[in-house]
């Protein structure tokens, strides 16, 4: 199997949040969260990202009270609260998300989030993958945050 497509990635559209390239080295088809560098994709938010051809899968981490701003982008987007608590709008709708909370997004369509006092660890699926995510600065290693105790 060619594993040269499999690449590790992270980030957000907004153009002023684009870093110079910082690309891990590339994962074999088996890896384990731990061991894939963080990238920050905003000021305090960090992902952990792996991707296929066609897929971005990413296990992001918002701080107690972190703000993913309003933004958009072309790849559609799913996902599942893990830990924490959200406050999620997409487009005209909010809700209020804790764990098992999933969320769908169409491309295109504004989303922000909020995260709640305790913080939240989510992973989302992005179809296409977020080309948009290559080059961005890798955050400090750290151990996720989930599972807990890994």
């Amino acid at each position: 199997m060619d594993h040269s497509r499999f690449r590790h990635g992270g980030a957000d559209v907004n153009e002023s949040h684009r870093r110079a390239p910082a690309r891990s080295a590339t994962p074999s088809a088996l890896d384990d969260l731990g061991s894939i560098r963080p990238l920050r994709v905003w000021q305090d938010v960090v992902a952990r990202v792996i991707e296929s051809e066609l897929i971005t899968l990413a296990v992001v981490e918002i701080p107690p009270g972190g703000l993913v701003p309003a933004h958009r982008h072309p790849n559609e987007q799913v996902g599942l609260c893990l830990a924490g608590s959200l406050r999620f709008t997409i487009g005209a709708e909010t809700g209020e998300l804790g764990p098992g909370g999933m969320w769908r997004i169409h491309a295109d369509v504004p989303h922000e989030v909020h995260a709640g006092a305790d913080g939240a660890v989510v992973v989302e699926a992005f179809s296409p993958v977020r080309s948009d995510w290559e080059g961005l600065e890798p955050a400090p290693e750290s151990s996720p945050r989930w599972p807990a105790g890994s």
